[in-house]
């Protein structure tokens, strides 16, 4: 076994705020060496991400880093200074964020975002730097490398933005790659390309330190694995051997949470309270092992090589032991009122004009019923024509064939006028709140422009729909910068609802968002449904999710709908081709994956490498 490449031991991340010291990493330390993925894994607000900038000099000016060890290459890091750190980022130390939009520089071309660290670290000539960044394009598995190079971000797909960014990370050959959430919010296809990439780069002897929520990509790509709680470690181990037996009940519930396409459903459960306090046990305030002990005393982190196998480790005074678990059902209860469609889709064709002037059909003659009371599902890769047939439903474009009716009465062929006294019965919940927020509004003023005009005791009422949604009046006066992920996507439901509308558009609402506070989200939408009677279109690339909240699926392709039909028998019976393909995307132990961007409406699937799958406890 090579020597470590990355040490850190007793790493502790302060920060200074007006409200006090929040403790955001203690004690925590890991080790990564050459051709290993280690993947720190946990919730938002973890200490994930903290940690992963603590290695890099960037925890910020307000941050407080101590660390008994914290070493690179052998060098000791804790001394550095801003000159120092500069020559190590990005030569030596290669940094993949999450959202490649926001990290690359609108008003330069990819070509010079990649060009970049050559020129800052001298790794190239005048001569040859342009050769070596269609080469670095090329690596990174962009097609048509040459004319990308003079792309800007925007011209770009998610997934192809996202291979920008890692080739700009190892162009100047690092010996560590730090991918910050890589993946999320990309679906099963372009999740699986970049995934390639990153392994691509461990199998070439590149260390690679993953961030993630995402159980599936961990169990995709990493060797060990490390899960953080409250920003403490509470077990690490070899990932195989974890994510089939995990030791801290924080770790089985995360598995557990983890939405299945052919597991049984799980019954929500209560929204769970924040860590609690120390001295004790964080998890203890939603642990249903926790005692009087852990609720005063902190768990040490023990080797427990025995009975759970050699490198493993666990922060608890009850490993092992099992929990109550939720309720299992076999798929999304129903709870549909009268057939009555509420949104009825007519053969709805949408063409767009690309900037060369070429025609693109982005939705092909689509049709659908949305039935009172129930969830319908929409499902399919990026560029499936997914979220403008959402739009297309909530009247934000126009198709140019075919309609939609609300309530059996004309919807997309009516003027602006005369829709806009409907457009309350249609709301929309999108799958960024944060971007469809005004910054400047409070909660209480971003609910309280939904709710219908004249309402009275606008305050009282906003709170009740906060308390409906999970949350308290406390935050009424917060920005949304101030709130969480999951504080702001319950914030957008609570909005959503204001105006008591009889069909909700969830387009991707939960896909940026950790396990346990998807399952909360999917929660919280399964109960609003069954006490209100709303309607749902759900829009999303997880077949998995679909399989929690909705009735009935609909699975497009290239624009086209390619099958529809009730959520157990669709995904455990597909009779289209793609769909099979897409199923058969979703990583499973021992089942080859495949590549679903290589399968058409009525294709066949081509099998690609096996890749590991979890279930967790059920």
């Amino acid at each position: 076994m090579s020597d470590p490449l990355v040490q850190v031991a007793g790493l502790s991340v302060d920060f200074v705020t007006r409200h006090g010291v929040v403790h955001a990493v203690r004690d925590v330390g890991l080790t990564v060496r050459q051709g290993e993925c280690l993947a720190v894994v946990g919730e938002s607000g973890s200490g994930k991400s903290v940690t992963a900038r603590a290695l890099l000099g960037l925890a910020g000016a307000t941050a407080r880093v101590r660390a008994g060890t914290l070493s690179f290459e052998g060098r000791d890091l804790r001394g550095l200074g801003t000159r120092e750190w500069r020559r190590l980022r990005g030569r030596r130390i290669g940094y993949v964020l999450q959202d490649a939009l926001t990290s690359l520089d609108p008003l330069r071309r990819v070509g010079d975002e990649v060009a970049e660290p050559l020129e800052v670290h001298g790794l190239a000539t005048r001569d040859d730097l342009d050769d070596q960044v269609i080469g670095l394009l090329a690596e990174a598995g962009i097609p048509d490398p040459e004319a990308r190079y003079l792309q800007f971000p925007h011209e770009l797909s998610g997934g192809l933005r996202q291979r920008a960014l890692i080739a700009s990370a190892i162009a100047a050959r690092p010996s560590l790659l730090i991918a910050d959430e890589p993946t999320t919010a990309l679906d099963v296809t372009v999740q699986a390309q970049v995934l390639d990439l990153l392994d691509a780069r461990r199998r070439a002897g590149t260390a690679v330190l993953l961030i993630s929520h995402d159980l599936a990509v961990v169990a995709r790509l990493a060797d060990r694995v490390s899960i953080l709680y409250a920003g403490l470690v509470v077990e690490e181990g070899p990932a195989e051997d974890l994510l089939s037996s995990p030791a801290h009940p924080y770790a089985a519930e995360l598995l557990a949470a983890v939405p299945s396409v052919d597991g049984p459903v799980l019954e929500p459960g209560a929204l769970r309270p924040a860590p609690a306090a120390e001295p004790g046990c964080p998890y203890a305030s939603r642990c249903a092992l926790a005692d009087d002990r852990c609720r005063a005393e902190l768990p040490p982190l023990v080797s427990y090589a025995v009975p759970y196998g050699p490198g493993r480790a666990v922060r608890c005074f009850h490993p092992g032991e099992d929990p109550p678990r939720p309720a299992a059902r076999r798929g999304a209860a129903p709870v549909r009122g009268p057939e009555r469609a509420v949104v009825s889709v007519r053969g709805v064709t949408k063409r767009f004009r690309s900037s060369g002037g070429a025609w693109r059909t982005a939705v092909d003659g689509v049709s659908f019923e949305l039935r009172e009371g129930e969830a319908l599902g929409l499902v399919g890769e990026s560029g499936s024509g997914k979220s403008t047939t959402a739009r297309i439903v909530l009247a934000e474009i126009a198709p140019d064939a075919g309609e939609v009716l609300l309530d059996g009465e004309a919807w997309s062929g009516l003027r602006e006028r005369r829709r806009r006294l409907r457009r309350s019965r249609v709301q929309l919940v999108d799958q960024d709140p944060l971007s469809s927020f005004d910054p400047r509004f409070t909660v209480e003023r971003v609910i309280g422009e939904a709710l219908p005009r004249g309402t009275p005791a606008v305050r009282d009422r906003v709170a009740e729909l906060l308390g409906e949604v999970g949350l308290g009046p406390e935050i009424l006066r917060r920005l949304p910068a101030q709130l969480s992920g999951g504080q702001r996507q319950r914030v957008a439901i609570a909005r959503a609802l204001a105006p008591g509308p009889e069909v909700i558009v969830c387009d991707e609402p939960v896909s940026a968002l950790d396990v346990t506070v998807q399952a909360r989200i999917l929660a919280l939408l399964s109960r609003l449904r069954r006490e209100s009677g709303v309607s749902l279109l759900f829009i999303s690339h997880d077949v998995g999710v679909v399989r929690q909240v909705c009735d009935r699926v609909a699975v497009m392709k290239d624009g086209a709908l390619v099958e529809i039909g009730d959520v157990e028998t669709v995904l455990g019976a597909p009779r289209a081709p793609y769909t099979r393909a897409l199923l058969a995307a979703v990583p499973r132990i021992g089942v080859p994956r495949i590549d679903v961007s290589r399968i058409d409406a009525g294709g066949r699937a081509v099998d690609a490498e096996p890749a590991m799958d979890l279930k967790g406890p059920t």
